[in-house]
């Protein structure tokens, strides 16, 4: 089995959305696991909250999320972006425009000083994402 690097997510009670809004974007497999589906849950509230996310997409992209439960401190997302690069342009574009809907564009998806074309947001959900389409200027 290979060694991977892979973002994981954390969200305080819209961890469910944010999957199935990244899954309607990357495709593939989604699977969530509920903390009641663990019987992990302290407070029954919460019980349908995602313990476990992952969607499993085309070449090779894997997204985990969690939600993080009341007792548990949370900050937010931050300090962290999720990248995206690639040569697919057709592909890659259409990942930003999907994933621009309802964001904040930080960089607009455009040509930068090194060729490729580039675009910062932050997505409905507060994930950073980094979006670069190499030699896109070709």
């Amino acid at each position: 089995m290979p060694v991977t690097l892979n973002p994981y997510l954390n969200f305080r009670g819209s961890a469910r959305e944010a999957l199935e809004f990244y899954h309607s974007i990357f495709g593939g497999t989604l699977n969530v696991s509920t903390f009641a589906d663990f019987q992990a849950s302290q407070n029954p509230a919460e019980a349908d909250l995602v313990m476990h996310g992952q969607i499993d997409a085309p070449d090779g992209l894997t997204i985990m999320a969690a939600d993080v439960p009341e007792h548990m401190e949370y900050h937010g997302i931050s300090g962290v972006s999720v990248s995206i690069s690639g040569d697919d342009d057709a592909k890659i574009r259409g990942y930003w425009e999907r994933l621009a809907e309802g964001a904040t564009v930080q960089q607009p998806l455009e040509v930068a000083p090194w060729g490729d074309a580039f675009g910062m947001l932050v997505d409905r959900f507060g994930a950073s994402w980094l979006v670069n389409i190499s030699g896109a200027a070709a």
